[in-house]
C-alpha cells in the first residue's frame, strides 16, 4: 500500500475503532490515545500482507483497549465517589440509516450500560462490545482475542447475564425521554418542587461524579424527596449568566450547563413508567474538556 491509501483505509474505519475504544473504556481521551497507538502500528509497515484491514485495526485496537483497561481499573479503585462515563455526543445521523441499528448504538453507549460495563472483566467488556454494539461474528472475535470460539461464547453468555441482571430497565423512547428532560429542567429552573416530585419516581437515584474536583456528591442520593430537594437547590444556586442547553448525549437528550460559555455540569436521566428512575450529573472537568458546545 502506498501511504496515501494507508492513510485512507485507516480513516475509513477510524469511526469502527473510535466506538469500540469508547466503549471499552468510558473516556474520549484514552479512547482517542488507543486509536492514535493503532495507527501508529498501522503505518508503521506497508501491509501489504494484511487481508482484511477492519479485522486487524479492531483487533489491534481491542487488544491495546484491554491493556488500557487493565490499568485504568486500577486508578479507579482510588477514584473519589462514583464513577461515570465522560459524556459523547452522539449524532448517528446518515452514517447509521437503519433506526435499529442506531437504537442498538444508542443503548450500547447509554449511561446505564456503560456503568454496568465496568463491573465485567476486560476480557468479557471486549467481547460484549464487539458482539452486542457492532455484532461481529464468534470466530471474528476468538481470532481478535486469541481466545477459542467456545471460550468467546462462553464470555459472551457470561457478560450477556451480567449486563442483564444488572442493567436498569429504562425506556427509550426519544420523544418521551426530550419531553421529560425539559420538563426536569423547566421545573427545576422554576423552583416548582410538586411538579419536580411528580417527575421522580418514588425509588428515584442520583449519582453523582465530581472526581473530587468539584462540587457533587460523594455518594448516591436516593428518594424522591431527597432527591427533588437536591435538584431544587442547584437549580437555586447557580450564579449570574448561567446557562443551559439540550444536546444529544450518549444516544439521547441531556442538559449540558455552561458557566463563562463553557460546560460546567451535564445532567442525565433514564426514564421508565413515565417517570425519572435515575438522574446523573457530571462535574469532574477532566470529563468536560472535550466536550464541544456550540
Amino acid at each position: 500500500m502506498t501511504a496515501d491509501i494507508v492513510t485512507d483505509v485507516f480513516e475509513e474505519h477510524r469511526p469502527v475503532l473510535t466506538g469500540v475504544a469508547y466503549r471499552m473504556l468510558g473516556r474520549i481521551a484514552d479512547a482517542e490515545d488507543v486509536v492514535q497507538e493503532a495507527w501508529l502500528r498501522w503505518s508503521a509497515a506497508p501491509r501489504d500482507d494484511v487481508r482484511e484491514p477492519r479485522a486487524f485495526l479492531v483487533q489491534t485496537t481491542t487488544r491495546l483497549a484491554i491493556d488500557r483497561l487493565r490499568q485504568l481499573q486500577i486508578r479507579r479503585e482510588a477514584y473519589v465517589g462514583p464513577w461515570l462515563p465522560e459524556p459523547l455526543v452522539t449524532d448517528f445521523g446518515p452514517a447509521v440509516p437503519d433506526t435499529a441499528e442506531q437504537a442498538v448504538l444508542a443503548d450500547s453507549v447509554s449511561v446505564a450500560v456503560l456503568v454496568v460495563l465496568e463491573s465485567l472483566s476486560p476480557l468479557e467488556r471486549a467481547v460484549f462490545v464487539l458482539r452486542e454494539a457492532f455484532g461481529f461474528p464468534y470466530g471474528e472475535i476468538a481470532t481478535t482475542l486469541d481466545r477459542t470460539e467456545a471460550a468467546v461464547r462462553q464470555l459472551a453468555g457470561r457478560a450477556r447475564r451480567h449486563v442483564e441482571e444488572r442493567k436498569p430497565r429504562y425506556d427509550v423512547d426519544p420523544v418521551q425521554r426530550r419531553d421529560l428532560t425539559e420538563r426536569f429542567l423547566a421545573a427545576a429552573a422554576g423552583g416548582d418542587i410538586e411538579e419536580l416530585l411528580m417527575l421522580l419516581a418514588p425509588d428515584v437515584r442520583l449519582v453523582g461524579d465530581s472526581g473530587g474536583k468539584s462540587k457533587a456528591p460523594l455518594r448516591i442520593i436516593e428518594s424522591q424527596d431527597k432527591v427533588g430537594r437536591f435538584l431544587l437547590a442547584v437549580a437555586q444556586d447557580q450564579p449570574a449568566g448561567f446557562e443551559i442547553r439540550v444536546m444529544e448525549l450518549n444516544g439521547g437528550p441531556a442538559l449540558v450547563a455552561l458557566s463563562g460559555g463553557k460546560p460546567d455540569s451535564v445532567f442525565q436521566i433514564d426514564v421508565r413508567d413515565g417517570v425519572i428512575q435515575c438522574v446523573y450529573i457530571v462535574r469532574n472537568p477532566d470529563k468536560l474538556a472535550n466536550l464541544a458546545v456550540e
